[in-house]
């Protein structure tokens, strides 16, 4: 029987943290140069304050975008900072098995696509909760993506859509991917990343419109530095050493969150992200090998219902 795991085996310890203090500008751009979508917020005796996120990031860069928009600075549409080729997955594809495709290639998520390349819906690590918590809960078996997918279609956005648009709608929802639609087909996709790089740029470009001798006051006054404390996420959920997968993924389950901060008397211990979940239990739902013993055996029949890349 596999032993219970818990937050301590699986969280990550080597973090970027942040103070109450630090820049807006260059935490926005730390988070985008190590590829991270928050950092936990640390006080000047190290204890845990909150989480500075993606849309804390976008809150926080709401008034230079803004002000970009009121002074005539150009703002860019879809089509100019969407992401057209995506991974994207089949909907008869088994639930487990785009788990894996999910871990293999790095990614949060993908939009699910029939053979015709219409869109069907979106196939998340945040849907894939579903399907981990029946297995780890009541062993079901696999079944496929078409069961566990996000069908909501106040998801979608369009290529004349502006920068101002998206971003409002990022903050407005837990998603961190919005389709692209032609008519029914997937044109392309726009992540909560895509949209903070085009405000960052956008945000740089006032400050550096700011320095000019006839700047506006508007102008000056968007560009003026900030710190993160008004920005961050003081209510950022937590969890607990102890706290046991099955709990883990029922919390993220119930939550928008993709890290939870690994708290300990009000100390920051780790942290453990819906990535570390589903590697966890996926190395955890494998079959493990059969031992051999003193003699010739043979490994039991797999069923080929059971992923390829479980099987390993």
């Amino acid at each position: 029987m596999n032993e219970v795991k818990t937050a301590s085996d699986i969280m990550r310890r080597n973090l970027v943290t942040l103070t109450p203090e630090s820049d807006v500008m260059d935490s926005v751009a730390r988070l985008l140069r190590d590829n991270i979508s928050g950092a936990p917020v640390l006080g000047s005796d190290g204890g845990y304050l909150g989480v500075f996120s993606e849309k804390c990031c976008m809150n926080a860069l709401t008034e230079p975008v803004e002000t970009a928009r009121d002074e005539g600075l150009h703002i860019t549409r879809v089509r100019e900072f969407m992401v057209s080729k995506l991974v994207t997955i089949d909907p008869e594809m088994d639930v487990f098995e785009a788990i894996d495709h999910l871990l293999s290639r790095r990614i949060s998520g993908a939009p699910v696509v029939d053979n015709q390349g219409h869109y069907l819906g979106i196939f998340s690590e945040k849907t894939a909760m579903r399907a981990l918590i029946a297995a780890l809960h009541d062993q079901l078996p696999g079944t496929s993506v078409n069961q566990y997918m996000n069908l909501d279609r106040n998801r979608i956005i369009h290529e004349d859509d502006s920068l101002l648009d998206v971003a409002h709608k990022f903050q407005e929802t837990p998603y961190r991917r919005l389709p692209v639609l032609r008519g029914e087909r997937l044109a392309g996709q726009v992540s909560r990343r895509d949209v903070l790089r085009a405000e960052c740029r956008l945000a740089c470009e006032v400050v550096e419109r700011a320095k000019q001798h006839h700047a506006s006051d508007n102008l000056r006054r968007a560009a003026k530095p900030r710190q993160i404390g008004p920005y961050m996420d003081t209510d950022a959920l937590t969890a607990e050493p102890s706290t046991d997968l099955l709990g883990i993924a029922q919390m993220f389950l119930n939550s928008p969150y993709r890290r939870l901060p690994i708290i300990e008397e009000g100390r920051l211990l780790g942290q453990v992200s819906r990535r570390d979940l589903l590697e966890a239990a996926a190395e955890l739902l494998r079959p493990k090998p059969e031992r051999r013993g003193a003699e010739t055996l043979y490994l039991s029949f797999v069923s080929s219902t059971t992923p390829e890349s479980f099987r390993r």
